[in-house]
């Protein structure tokens, strides 16, 4: 578990797998932290990142979705009890495996892959969600703004679907 700091925005990152190619606490800071610049209002600048395995991936989904499978990222918003004041975002929860195998499918680099997966659980808890098709349009644009911003490519350039049927 580690944690780190830039312009205000706390992450921690937890690895459950031992894996070399998840992204650094750098990158995650980097990533997180392009989200919060768009949102200087808000005061929930602390965010925790757990990379995790598919059998705790499709456990939480089908615990917490009522969805029996995998899935690339879980968003876990904090919701703090009246009266406390805490400046906790919530926690975003990526399977290594589905996130590697999307991105080799789709022929991208993991690590703009995960950069995408971190922006977009990170608007998912600040409540962007892609339920109808304006609510989508406007999620998956500004994602392509925030990726733009760190020179990623557009990640639905091609409307791109994960194998799961979830747009990534």
């Amino acid at each position: 578990m580690s944690e780190g700091t830039k312009n205000g925005c706390i992450v921690d990152r937890q690895a459950a797998i031992d894996e070399p190619l998840l992204p650094s606490l750098t990158q995650l800071t980097q990533w997180v932290s392009c989200v919060f610049a768009h949102h200087p209002d808000d005061q929930r600048l602390e965010v925790t990142i757990r990379f995790v395995d598919e059998l705790e991936s499709q456990t939480l989904n089908r615990d917490y979705r009522g969805k029996d499978k995998t899935t690339n990222v879980l968003s876990f918003p904090f919701e703090s009890p009246p009266g406390v004041d805490f400046p906790l975002l919530g926690d975003l929860v990526i399977c290594h495996a589905v996130v590697a195998k999307e991105a080799s499918e789709q022929g991208k680099s993991i690590e703009h892959h995960y950069a995408h997966m971190v922006i977009h659980g990170i608007l998912h808890l600040m409540g962007y969600d892609h339920i109808d098709d304006h609510e989508a349009e406007e999620m998956e644009q500004f994602e392509r703004d925030l990726l733009a911003e760190l020179n990623i490519p557009d990640p639905y350039a091609d409307n791109t679907l994960a194998p799961n049927g979830d747009h990534v």
